[in-house]
């Protein structure tokens, strides 16, 4: 068996931090509570948008340019222990996330998604996200399909610059 090697070394700062392989199942200890302490929104937490109940974030491993998650600001992982408030949030914010997507990239469409539990594919199972991402005709390319590896064209400070200034407003 060979073992094929992508030069990822933007990586070593994410996994020299911590972060790396935490899910965070506790309220406080995963990533997604760390960057809602974080403050503002800011190219350095990759928030591009927030309200009093939710939040949307670049994902730091995109499936393609302009990847984001949405999600509540408090560590919360199932439908059911949402607030209303914090329900209409997360709907709110990823209406507002399709919009910007739109706006900003002009995809011939987009996914929506969340994966609610380990089993699901959560990577975060304890704090619920909502994936919202733009999609090309033809975006897979022989590189997924032959090396089984993903070419992300833009890098996620341009993204962020992107999706803000193309955000609705509130």
């Amino acid at each position: 068996m060979s073992l094929d090697e992508l030069w990822a070394g933007w990586r070593s700062a994410y996994i020299e931090s911590g972060d790396a392989g935490s899910g965070g199942d506790q309220p406080g200890d995963c990533v997604f509570c760390r960057i809602a302490r974080a403050g503002d929104a800011s190219v350095a937490t990759g928030v591009v948008w927030r309200s009093d109940t939710t939040m949307a974030v670049l994902n730091a491993y995109p499936y393609a340019s302009g990847h984001l998650l949405v999600m509540p600001s408090r560590h919360v992982g199932e439908l059911d222990d949402l607030t209303p408030a914090e329900s209409y949030g997360l709907w709110e914010g990823t209406t507002m996330a399709a919009r910007a997507l739109r706006s900003a990239y002009g995809p011939d469409g987009l996914n929506l998604g969340a994966n609610l539990g380990r089993v699901a594919g959560a990577g975060v199972p304890g704090h619920l996200h909502m994936h919202v991402l733009p999609r090309w005709a033809g975006d897979t390319n022989f590189m997924t399909t032959v090396a089984n590896v993903r070419v992300i064209p833009e890098a996620l400070d341009v993204s962020w610059e992107r999706l803000r200034s193309h955000w609705p407003a509130t």
